[in-house]
């Protein structure tokens, strides 16, 4: 019989941000009891994803050992995390282990794809330990930028992983719960077998700063205005939103949340028990009657999203209201890579407004909710973990993390998704390798990343497309000249007539000459067709559109 091992495999997350999906096993080699952590999405963008509406992990690994599944536990709230949940459940049938406010989100999430939200069940913490197969399994506290973020103890015969989940090193962080050395301290002892450790921040080489500092700067900052002041922050970081909200009431000013995410995130930690003392809010209706200086929003759409309250108002209006000139709106945020663009131009819609843009300001006004690098290695010397496994993290991040981990004597070992690591021997070691990628959300389908249809939607937006139709009769001869549909191309190229009319040309043409081999074999005559299109198209406007041919014989 096979000697039983511990192993680590990330499914997403490991070598990016976002799309979390862990995997832990322990048993014989190929006979592992399985659970998962986290599972997560990441969200499209217009340049390589268009019209996709979220990105999931590919589990298809997971789903052929379904059977073996203990249990999903989600580490905390944020979308990365469990916004996969409802869309990926039916293909793993596990239960779903979370604390009371994570499990609130999740449950939501079950009953908006049509699962049974019964399936998630609310755990406590540490030291509160349950049993799933051979995994002893609890949830440790930690600080972060969402309430109730834990981390996972994770014991086994082969030893004590902790898997940190994202965390900062945060003893005043304003909602949920400040980092417990102390607690941290206590479920280390005995030996730590692998640190799995968040790596997001491993580049900044400053200690993170509390939460709770940023009260003076943001409390100042919303009485000095004259105007209107309209602020913004990721919707799950409930202790930054009390934060703006009670700076608004310091300042005299009424304050109103707008946009859907932030009503239901808070409502949520009220519900839950993690909220307390949140100021009063008025409703949009009312703010609408409201001096422009008395009245503070609070919105969402920090990260330039089209469809949030923030975009809204920089194109104009949203739920009656509108900014003017003299008021002033503050990004209470950190711009997520890859969202510049998004959020660059609303800055540029208000500031064509007459409205002052104030952004993150170079921390005065947002900390991040993710260990620099002193508070990574202060992680490590307190867990002291015989081997550091970097996670969360683009593959630059886990190198460094790499790097750091050697350099204070302990093995680390960079694995990027779809990399099996056993954590049974001294160090650890890669033993195999696993298909991993993408699945896409497209409308309500769930379609595979190689499948090829977003390559062909990005194909069509970057060439134009065009449509050919022609008919052939009962005596496979042309009836008539085929005919034109352009999308997406000019309406002349250089010849400065009609593309439809110079292509309809070339291709009437091209049957005139074409022999009755061709005229009878229909792949032959789409592809010369297409050819023929695609020619005409280079030589008037400098482009080969996506051209769909269709023939249609008369039986």
């Amino acid at each position: 019989m096979s000697k039983e091992r511990l192993i680590y495999l990330p499914l997403g997350g490991a070598g990016e941000i976002g799309m979390n999906c862990y995997v832990y096993g322990y048993g014989a080699p190929d006979k592992e009891r399985l659970i998962v952590v986290d599972l997560g999405v990441t969200f499209p963008d217009m340049d390589t994803t268009p019209g996709v509406d979220l990105i999931f992990p590919d589990v298809t690994w997971l789903e052929e050992r379904r059977d073996r599944i203990e249990g999903i536990f989600i580490t905390h709230a944020h979308e990365d995390h469990v916004g996969a949940i409802g869309h990926l459940w039916s293909k793993l049938d596990a239960p779903v282990y979370a604390r009371a406010f994570t499990a609130h989100h999740a449950r939501r999430k079950m009953e908006e794809q049509g699962h049974n939200p019964d399936k998630v069940q609310v755990m406590g913490i540490w030291p509160e330990m349950r049993q799933f197969g051979p995994f002893n399994i609890g949830f440790l506290p930690v600080s972060h930028s969402i309430p109730e973020s834990s981390a996972m103890v994770i014991e086994t015969k082969g030893g004590r992983v902790i898997h940190t989940g994202d965390f900062k090193i945060d003893y005043d962080p304003g909602v949920g719960e400040a980092f417990d050395r102390d607690l941290w301290a206590e479920a280390s002892k005995g030996g730590v077998k692998a640190l799995v450790c968040d790596s997001t921040n491993i580049f900044s080489g400053t200690e993170g700063r509390s939460e709770s500092s940023l009260a003076p700067e943001i409390t100042r900052m919303v009485a000095e205005q004259p105007g209107m002041v309209v602020a913004t922050t990721f919707a799950s970081n409930v202790a930054r939103v009390k934060t703006l909200a009670e700076a608004g009431i310091a300042a005299g000013r009424s304050v109103c949340l707008m946009g859907r995410a932030m009503r239901r995130m808070i409502e949520a930690s009220v519900e839950t028990g993690v909220l307390h003392d949140f100021p009063s809010t008025i409703q949009p209706e009312d703010a609408r009657e409201l001096p422009r200086e008395n009245l503070m929003l609070i919105v969402t759409g920090s990260q330039g999203e089209r469809r949030a309250a923030s975009a809204q108002l920089a194109r104009g209006k949203y739920m009656g209201l509108t900014l003017a000139e003299g008021d002033t709106f503050l990004f209470s945020s950190k711009t997520i890579p890859g969202n510049e663009r998004g959020v660059i131009s609303i800055m540029n819609q208000f500031s064509e407004q007459g409205v002052d843009v104030v952004d993150d300001d170079g921390g005065r006004y947002h900390v991040s909710g993710h260990a620099n690098r002193p508070d990574i290695q202060a992680m490590h010397d307190l867990v002291k973990p015989q081997m550091v496994i970097p996670m969360h993290g683009e593959h630059r991040h886990l190198r460094e993390h790499v790097k750091l981990a050697k350099s204070g004597g302990r093995a680390g070992v960079l694995a990027p998704n779809g990399t099996c690591v056993s954590l049974s021997g001294n160090k650890p070691e890669v033993v195999e390798y696993v298909e991993t990628g993408r699945v896409y959300l497209d409308g309500a389908v769930q379609v595979g990343a190689l499948d090829g249809i977003v390559r062909d939607r990005i194909r069509m937006a970057l060439n134009g497309h065009a449509v050919v139709t022609m008919i052939i009769d009962e005596d496979d001869a042309p009836l008539g000249d085929p005919w034109v549909e352009l999308m997406g191309l000019p309406d002349k190229g250089r010849s400065n007539t009609s593309l439809v009319d110079v292509m309809e040309a070339d291709l009437g043409q091209f049957l005139q000459r074409a022999n009755d081999k061709t005229l009878m074999d229909d792949a032959k005559l789409e592809d010369e067709l297409r050819k023929v299109a695609r020619q005409t198209a280079l030589d008037e406007i400098g482009r080969k559109p996506e051209v769909t041919v269709v023939v249609s014989r008369l039986n």
